[in-house]
């Protein structure tokens, strides 16, 4: 088993490029399947969900082939069936978007239910929603979920919360749909328009996708087509945190700033010099951290995907400051180990109350999730002395080259395989 090994409080100074969207990507390759031809998509992250997903489509029978590292053609003209349960997926949330990409090709699909990052009770209930109200059926059996429909006929559905999966899920199967189909209460995500864009290229009609109203015009064929994935909102703004966090001056490149207000607004008022251009930002962190609150909101407010960093910033910040996590009620599992750091925080509910400024010192921890171990990293970048985090698989499936990235960087980072130690120099 891999772990990453940091010794802690050096500024983190330079430029570094940020990678392909890792939520986007994860619902873009799946909706490949919903399009009859051949399709390349550039701009990939190298990063673990990736790998899966294509090892996924190739038992379906599609054909993948990668270009270079970072563009991969597929052609779905072949696909030999609409069931996915592979083991590949046990480890995956995004599965699910198989179920609306062969309904809405097939009229059929059979998934086992997704597993992914464990912070919580994720339903899909929403998804399951739309599915009914195109006119499918849907039961779960055995730990599988199946859909079928002898025909989608568009329909009006309203979301019970702004969720990111059920409004791609039923984009991906009402672009088959006879008729139209409106989606009300539409999660606004960049990644739910980089998908509506990607089935546009396709053929697809789909008008509002940014907006919490997205209309779906239903078309007979969707072919292939050449598409650019989008920077990673979640992984530049784990770099900027990077930043503040170490006391460095960091310039993340290759970015949509506009994705990143929110973080940007916390960041200039905890005192960070912020400054922009088209496509990058520059952090420069202050002698003195100032405490804020955080509300995690859906797109455009503040990322849940970014609580846990944050979190591990704000017991740097002088003061008291309250984390609000309203999209999922148990994000905060993480915490203990945060606190074996020497991070003071205290659970109430959906609350997380952070004492500041906490002496950290390294220890062994544990990631329990992805974005958990994101902020296991950020607090040991800035921790004394020898942090070794295990269970970086998890942090794998969504950071590309994570380690090597903050190396250049100027971080005492490691990774290392088993239970020895590498060698490595404390600061």
């Amino acid at each position: 088993m891999d772990h990453l090994v940091i010794v802690g409080q050096n500024p983190l100074v330079g430029k570094v490029n940020i990678s392909g969207a890792k939520n986007a990507v994860v619902a873009i390759i799946p909706a490949a399947l919903a399009s009859v031809g051949v399709c390349t998509i550039e701009n990939l992250p190298n990063i673990e969900d990736v790998s899966s997903f294509v090892q996924v489509l190739e038992k379906m029978g599609a054909k993948c082939k990668f270009i270079d590292k970072y563009t991969i053609q597929i052609d779905s003209r072949n696909l030999n069936t609409t069931s996915a349960s592979f083991e590949a997926l046990k480890e995956m949330r995004a599965s699910y978007y198989l179920l609306g990409a062969l309904l809405g090709r097939e009229g059929r699909a059979e998934v086992i239910l997704p597993g992914g990052c464990n912070f919580g009770l994720r339903p899909i209930d929403q998804h399951i929603k739309g599915f009914e109200a195109l006119g499918a059926k849907v039961s779960i059996e055995h730990g599988t979920v199946k859909v079928t429909a002898d025909k989608l006929i568009g329909s009006n559905i309203y979301l019970d919360v702004a969720s990111v999966g059920a409004t791609i899920n039923i984009m991906l199967a009402a672009v088959y749909a006879e008729g139209t189909t409106t989606i009300e209460n539409a999660a606004k995500e960049p990644h739910v328009v980089d998908c509506a864009n990607f089935l546009n290229m396709c053929g697809a009609s789909i008008k509002g996708a940014g907006t919490d109203v997205i209309r779906i015009a239903g078309v007979k064929r969707l072919k292939g087509c050449s598409y650019t994935i989008i920077p990673d909102q979640i992984e530049a703004g784990t770099y900027m945190i990077a930043s503040a966090i170490t006391g460095g001056d960091i310039t993340v490149c290759n970015i949509i700033p506009k994705h990143m207000d929110s973080l940007t607004a916390k960041l200039a008022e905890m005192g960070c010099e912020i400054s922009d251009g088209d496509d990058w930002i520059r952090v420069k962190a202050p002698a003195q951290l100032n405490a804020v609150n955080i509300k995690t909101q859906y797109y455009p407010g503040f990322p849940t995907d970014l609580q846990p960093q944050m979190t591990a910033l704000l017991a740097r910040a002088k003061g008291t400051s309250f984390i609000t996590e309203s999209v999922f009620p148990n994000r905060f599992q993480y915490v203990d180990q945060l606190m074996r750091l020497g991070v003071k925080i205290k659970i109430d509910g959906r609350m997380a109350v952070v004492e500041g400024p906490a002496r950290l010192t390294g220890t062994d921890v544990v990631a329990t999730d992805l974005r958990a171990g994101a902020s296991l990293v950020m607090a040991a970048l800035s921790a004394r002395g020898i942090t070794k985090i295990s269970n970086v698989h998890y942090i794998d499936r969504g950071y590309e080259d994570f380690e090597n990235k903050l190396a250049a960087l100027g971080a005492n980072i490691r990774r290392t395989t088993g239970d020895d130690l590498p060698l490595i120099v404390e600061a």
